[in-house]
């Protein structure tokens, strides 16, 4: 029961925050199918990672005036009030990303240099072949290829705007390897979406690759 008051509040405090219905507020504090939740963790792990719960922490970062502040500097306050631990430390971010989502000040899969969708694929490939079905010319529609690491990563510009992917591999076993793909600096939610269906279908035809 104390639980379920505890979330209540934070709905609440959100539609508050955003003028969002309860039912809309409600639904950006639950994990979304295929989406990471709002908040980092539950309750309870929080308070054992740092101390303070979540309604706790967001209390004290709404008096600090945190709703003003980029995320960065958000971690930064974080990250003194844990003993000076480096603001990138999970603790931080995690506080300073959950706070931002949970107050609507920013949406899911939006970061400092636009929104950002991430995927992955492991395929019973070795990662050699892997990396080079992956590069080929012929298969990587949309991708100019920037730097190049064989066979660990790559990096690429979208050749579709000013947005940029990310790709690294990883041997599971000899016939057996994944990639995953950041692509960053997305415009707005709906060049998110629209990227990870792309994506999606994407890896989907990588993962027919066969030595």
């Amino acid at each position: 029961m104390t639980k379920q008051r505890s979330f209540k509040r934070l709905v609440r405090t959100r539609m508050e925050k955003t003028g969002e219905s309860y039912t809309a507020a409600r639904a950006m504090l639950l994990t979304a199918a295929e989406e990471k939740p709002v908040l980092a963790t539950s309750d309870d792990a929080i308070r054992e990672r740092t101390g303070r719960g979540w309604e706790e922490w967001f209390d004290a970062l709404d008096e600090w005036g945190a709703a003003d502040r980029t995320r960065r500097d958000i971690a930064r306050w974080v990250a003194e009030r844990q003993g000076g631990i480096h603001p990138l430390a999970w603790n931080a971010q995690a506080v300073a990303h959950s706070y931002q989502l949970a107050r609507g000040l920013r949406q899911v899969g939006e970061h400092e240099h636009g929104f950002t969708v991430t995927a992955s694929k492991t395929v019973a490939v070795g990662v050699e072949h892997l990396y080079d079905a992956f590069l080929d010319e012929a298969r990587r529609i949309g991708l100019r290829e920037r730097t190049a690491t064989r066979p660990k990563s790559a990096r690429f510009d979208w050749t579709d705007g000013p947005s940029r992917v990310h790709a690294t591999f990883a041997a599971k076993s000899a016939t057996k390897s994944t990639v995953s793909v950041s692509h960053e600096r997305l415009a707005d939610a709906a060049e998110r979406e629209r990227m990870k269906a792309w994506w999606r279908e994407r890896l989907a035809a990588i993962g027919t690759v066969r030595t």
